[in-house]
């Protein structure tokens, strides 16, 4: 698909500057920008290479003023905010790009599912009975929906999604490849003779509109009730959410982050790579909890920033680092003073 940059501007609300009619069909980095590619300037860093790209079109902020001359095959799009406004260009794109709707002849659909007219189907999916589907609905190859799963409208599962029975995915979600919804939570009861008995997983997963998760997160069913992802939340790839736990809205964690059964995490909290969380925790809203830190005890004050395993106030947590790192010599001045001590008494 090509768009003028009139066309462009015009989606965007913008000014040109520079060639109207120049046309585009593809978007580069602008280090790496081609003829026939679009491509913006956010970054101030990235502000010398709008000097040499290649690029026919890019968007800069309307404020931005060129220090020398820009390529002649260069045209500008100005726009009040040049990120955001790539990133609506990004989501367009992305939207063209989706399959056309419709039914893979090697999908399996149970009997009495009715998928919409404006839906894809695509190869080797299987839908289970009592599945609902959203109008607009992606479900991509090998994807499993489990009895009475019900997926909301304009959401999309990409391939080998797993959403085991009785789990519910709201509206306008994305659940990347490998992630797996509704698995049993990790419940054993210890025995007398240090085996263990497998208590029934029988809850399930309630994920809110317009949640994004990445590739092989897994989030496990509650054992009673519900295991519940809010409105808005942002999980990355490779984190596991164990049972009953609840993420408020908004709430954005990175890869590789473990949050132990029910734990209850507030809104607009941002947990960093790695981080783990004990269980049967509450972590108020607008915390931030810094890569790696493990958090064993509440958080009970909204707004504070942690850090450390265990995890403990930053500030604080920055003044100890500072000792830490000087305690190589911190130890060596101790030890010249013991040896100053022992010399003045006469000791041997």
């Amino acid at each position: 698909m090509e768009f003028s940059a009139s066309q462009i501007a015009e989606m965007l609300g913008g000014s040109i500057e520079g060639n109207p009619e120049v046309r585009v069909s593809a978007l580069s980095k602008i280090e790496e920008g081609q003829p026939g590619t679009l491509t913006f300037l956010a970054n101030p860093k990235y502000t010398s290479y709008i000097y040499e790209t290649g690029a026919s079109i890019a968007i800069v902020a309307a404020d931005f003023t060129a220090e020398k001359s820009l390529p002649a095959s260069l045209t500008l799009i100005r726009v009040p905010d040049a990120y955001a406004s790539f990133a609506r260009l990004l989501e367009a794109y992305d939207q063209a790009r989706k399959p056309r709707p419709g039914v893979d002849p090697t999908a399996v659909v149970a009997p009495g599912v009715i998928v919409p007219d404006d839906a894809y189907i695509g190869p080797h999916a299987v839908i289970c009975a009592g599945v609902k589907l959203g109008a607009g609905v992606q479900l991509y190859a090998g994807v499993f929906l489990g009895e009475q799963v019900s997926v909301g409208a304009s959401t999309s599962l990409y391939p080998g999604v797993k959403v085991y029975r009785d789990c519910l995915i709201g509206n306008a979600c994305t659940l990347h490849a490998g992630v797996v919804i509704g698995a049993d939570g990790f419940g054993f009861a210890p025995g007398s003779e240090n085996n263990y008995a497998k208590v029934p997983q029988i809850g399930n997963v309630v994920i809110e509109d317009h949640v994004e998760i990445g590739a092989n997160t897994t989030i496990d069913r509650a054992t009673l009730g519900s295991t519940i992802i809010r409105k808005g939340v942002k999980l990355d790839n490779l984190i596991q959410i164990a049972h009953n736990v609840d993420i408020g809205e908004n709430t954005v964690i990175a890869a590789q982050t473990g949050i132990a059964g029910s734990t209850r995490i507030g809104r607009n909290c941002m947990i960093g790579g790695q981080v783990g969380i004990v269980g049967h925790l509450t972590i108020a809203d607008g915390v931030k909890i810094a890569a790696q830190s493990g958090v064993g005890q509440d958080i009970a004050e909204p707004g504070t920033i942690v850090q450390g395993s265990p995890a403990f106030p930053i500030m604080d947590y920055k003044k100890s680092y500072v000792g830490f790192r000087n305690l190589p010599e911190l130890m060596q001045r101790i030890s010249a003073l013991e040896k100053k001590l022992r010399d003045s008494s006469g000791e041997s």
